[in-house]
């Protein structure tokens, strides 16, 4: 039987995790609430004595994924026809903002791997289990993500798709 305390002390990390997943404190939090109610519906499929904290975010990367292709597509912005109106750079607030913008610019599935590394602390092997993909593909992505990030926060343009239409941070 799922202890619940053990499941509502994930709920920080979770919450941590679905923001920086999502750009947006109103759909983080819905993600987790779904996952959560996920967890609670399919709390027998969890094997007791096993990694709770994996378990829920491989819920949490499995809705997330099934949201993201059911979502239509999002109303787009070319950075270049507003630049602009855009205001000047304010110092560390706008690096932090600069992160969470490039974060977005990532692919999904490199974006969900340097986060939970980085931000969740996880280890490469409870990666590769939550997103359910080889240890050497979780070492992969985490590169390119690394690799990616550090030219965007140096002003790489983003790839063709995402310069087309930035993501609006709400």
């Amino acid at each position: 039987m799922m202890d619940s305390r053990a499941l509502i002390d994930q709920i920080p990390s979770l919450r941590r995790y679905a923001r920086a997943l999502t750009g947006d404190a109103w759909a983080a939090d819905d993600l987790v609430q779904d996952t959560l109610e996920r967890a609670c519906h399919k709390w027998q499929l969890w094997i007791v004595g096993s990694d709770l904290r994996a378990w829920l975010f491989t819920i949490m990367h499995n809705v997330f994924a099934s949201q993201v292709r059911r979502a239509p597509p999002r109303a787009t912005v070319d950075i270049d026809e507003v630049a602009a109106q855009l205001p000047g750079a304010d110092g560390a607030r706008d690096r932090a903002i600069d992160l969470q913008r490039c974060l977005l610019l990532l692919p999904e599935e490199q974006r969900a791997a340097l986060l939970l590394v980085a931000l969740e602390d996880m280890s490469y092997a409870q990666l590769a289990r939550v997103l359910n993909v080889p240890l050497g593909t979780v070492m992969s992505r985490l590169a390119r993500a690394r690799v990616r990030l550090q030219d965007l926060m140096e002003g790489a343009p983003p790839p063709a798709a995402g310069r087309a239409g930035l993501r609006r941070l709400k």
